[in-house]
Formats: structure tokens, C-alpha cells, sequence
């Protein structure tokens, strides 16, 4: 991305994660919670249905603002979020950012991640090293 200013937009990503999507992370992150692989599960403890790993999200988070840098993990240099509502499978996930602040090559970035109206992490702030 060229120079980026304060107020600037980001690019958003956006992705659809599949209905398979939270047995796959489960898997590679070791975290089994039946919230997140059993429907029936997260039905009978309350939930409309199983949802994503908090972690996944954050992850997109991060996925989002590394773009800034074309894709390389190490511009970024810090990462703080909140978990704010649960994200689930086979709904769009839209991560967008403003730039807060630019000092040299160092921006940092307010984060969103939602869908549609439920912003499942806000107040999302990246700092990265351009």
C-alpha cells in the first residue's frame, strides 16, 4: 500500500468461513470446547449454534492489517482486541480498519471485525512496521 495517512480506510477482507471451519481450527489450535464442533451442544447451553474460535477471528484481524504490508507477519508488531460477540460459521466476515496514527514507518490501526451488524471484535488496535 503507498503512504498511508490518519483517517485513511483499509482494504477490508472479507471471508466466509465454511460450516467445517471451526472442526479444522479446533484441530490446529487443540481447543475442543463442544461450543465450537457441536451444534447440539452449544444449542442446549444456550447459543443459536456452535460459533467460531475467538482466536480464528483475531487471527483475521491480524491477517487484515499484515496486508498492509504484503502479507508479512512480522510488519506487525503488536495486536490488541476485544472479543465482543460471537462470530459464526457460513456468515461473511468483514474486517475493516482506519489508520489511527502514523509515526515514520510505524501505523497503527483501529480494527473491526463483524457480521453484519454484530461486531464480533471491536476496538481492535494493530501496530505495524512498514
Amino acid at each position: 500500500m503507498s503512504e498511508l495517512n490518519v483517517g485513511d480506510a483499509v482494504p477490508e477482507l472479507r471471508v466466509t468461513p465454511d460450516k467445517y471451519l471451526p472442526h479444522r481450527y479446533a484441530g490446529a489450535s487443540g481447543d475442543f470446547n463442544p461450543i465450537h464442533i457441536d451444534p447440539e451442544f452449544a444449542k442446549m447451553v444456550g447459543l443459536p449454534n456452535n460459533i467460531l474460535h475467538g482466536l480464528y477471528s483475531m487471527g483475521l484481524v491480524a491477517r487484515a492489517n499484515a496486508a498492509l504490508s504484503g502479507g508479512d507477519p512480522r510488519a506487525l508488531k503488536r495486536l490488541s482486541v476485544q472479543f465482543r460477540g460471537m462470530g459464526a460459521p457460513e456468515q461473511e466476515i468483514v474486517v475493516t480498519g482506519t489508520v489511527k496514527s502514523v509515526d515514520g514507518n510505524r501505523v497503527t490501526v483501529d480494527t473491526i471485525a463483524a457480521q453484519g451488524d454484530n461486531q464480533i471484535i471491536r476496538n481492535a488496535e494493530a501496530e505495524l512496521e512498514l
